[in-house]
């Protein structure tokens, strides 16, 4: 049986990424790690992934969720490092 580790193991994010993208579309992870690698393999998909966990730290710092926040910004520093193709206005 193929476990989440194993489709983890086969996309170019990370649990916390594929978590990350769960919650803002309100998917099961398994779902959210196949349209996320679906998502980075198009023109402006890394961006979009990128837009959702802004999103998804702004609704946090909006319910005074400062833990979560704090732990969706190291999501997102660790994609941009991975993928820096994610921040607008650099050339691709």
């Amino acid at each position: 049986m193929i476990t989440l580790d194993d489709i983890e193991d086969m996309t170019c994010l990370t649990r916390d990424q594929i978590t990350a993208v769960a919650d803002h579309e309100h998917l099961a992870e398994l779902s959210a790690a196949l349209m996320a690698e679906y998502l980075m393999q198009q023109h402006s998909g890394p961006q979009a992934v990128q837009q959702m966990i802004c999103e998804d730290i702004q609704t946090a710092l909006h319910e005074a969720d400062i833990d979560r926040a704090r732990a969706l910004f190291g999501t997102l520093r660790q994609f941009v490092l991975d993928h820096p193709e994610a921040v607008r206005g650099v050339p691709e």
